[in-house]
C-alpha cells in the first residue's frame, strides 16, 4: 500500500515528516538526481518553480549555464554578477538555494525496525490523515502486541523525538 508524503508528514516536528518533507525533495522534475548533479537544465526547472521570481531569472541562469554544483556556491555577490539584482528576487533565491544547500547535506538515517512496528505507525498516520480531512472520528493510538512494545517505542522515539512522540503514544 503506498503512502503520500503528506501523510509522513502530519507531525511536523518528527523526524519523519522532516525526511518527506517538500524542501528536503530536491528533484522536482530532475530525474531523481541529487542538486550537486544537476544540469543547467535542472537548474533552470527548480528555478521555474519558486514563487515570487522574476521569469527573467531562468533566462540569466540559462545564459551562464549554471550547473547544480555551481547553484549551491551560489552567495548574493554572485548572483549579483551574474545579473540578478532586485532585492526581493535575490533574497528569495538565496532563501531557496540555502534550503537546496541544507537538503543536500541531510543525509536519510534509517534505524533497525520491525516492519510491524513501522505499519502500526502508517496505519495511524494514515487514519490521522482521513481525521483531518473529517471523514472519520478522532482514531485510536495505535495497539502494539506486547512483544513488540519495547521495539515499537525505539521506533516512535527516533522518528518523533522528545514531546512529538507523544503523537503517537498518547
Amino acid at each position: 500500500m503506498a503512502t503520500k508524503r503528506s501523510t509522513l508528514c502530519i507531525a511536523e516536528d518528527s523526524v519523519l515528516a522532516q525526511q518527506f518533507d517538500d524542501a528536503k525533495w530536491t528533484v522536482q522534475g530532475c530525474n531523481n538526481l541529487r542538486v550537486t548533479e544537476w544540469t543547467a537544465d535542472d537548474v533552470i526547472a527548480w528555478a521555474k518553480t519558486i514563487k515570487g521570481i522574476q521569469e527573467d531569472v531562468g533566462k540569466i541562469l540559462k545564459e551562464n549555464k549554471i550547473n547544480g554544483r555551481e547553484l549551491l556556491a551560489l552567495k548574493r555577490n554572485g548572483l549579483t554578477m551574474l545579473g540578478i539584482t532586485r532585492t526581493g528576487t535575490l533574497c528569495l533565491l538565496l532563501e531557496e538555494i540555502e534550503m537546496l544547500r541544507k537538503a543536500s547535506q541531510d543525509i536519510a538515517t534509517l534505524i533497525e525496525h520491525s516492519r510491524y512496528c513501522f505499519c502500526k505507525i502508517l496505519d495511524y498516520l494514515r487514519l490521522k490523515q482521513i481525521h483531518n480531512q473529517g471523514l472519520i472520528g478522532e482514531p485510536a493510538l495505535p495497539k502494539v502486541c506486547d512483544s513488540q512494545k519495547s521495539r515499537f517505542n525505539k521506533v516512535v522515539k527516533y522518528y518523533f523525538p522528545g514531546a512529538s512522540a507523544k503523537f503517537i503514544t498518547g
